[in-house]
């Protein structure tokens, strides 16, 4: 039985391992963090952000391997979820900036003279989108 187990903890670690990675290579070639520190003009907060991701991803992976519930009130939930929305929002963006999605898109499709209005598309689209979800799917 100890054979097989240590052999779940390798492959548990071997696959953390190859996953992590991956997200670090993501983050590090694409720039990510940077530019979203420029976007935000928070640059002398760079190592903050540097270890947020470090310490979300590590916290975000041990809570995924165990089996909790969290009874927050309502009003907790609030300004949790809004962090973690607002968060998520500014990666996407920066992303997205970082490849230069909106210009070649509206090149594409012919708008580009109103890329402003394409990428507030996006946005209540976003917007929209996530309340649909959560007022039809999660709220039951």
């Amino acid at each position: 039985m100890t054979i097989k187990l240590a052999f779940i903890i390798f492959i548990g670690l071997a696959g953390g391992l190859a996953v992590g990675s991956g997200f670090v290579a993501f983050l590090t070639v694409l720039g990510i963090i940077p530019r979203l520190t420029q976007l935000s003009k928070t640059m002398k907060m760079i190592i903050g952000y540097q270890w947020a991701v470090v310490f979300g991803a590590v916290v975000g992976g041990f809570v995924s391997l165990r089996d909790w519930s969290f009874h927050f009130s309502p009003y907790t939930l609030i300004p949790l979820g809004a962090a973690g929305g607002i968060f998520v929002g500014m990666m996407a963006a920066a992303l997205t900036e970082v490849l230069n999605v909106f210009p070649i898109l509206a090149k594409r499709i012919g708008l580009e003279e109103k890329i402003v209005l394409l990428m507030m598309a996006f946005v209540f689209g976003k917007i929209f989108g996530s309340l649909y979800q959560w007022l039809y799917f999660v709220g039951d």
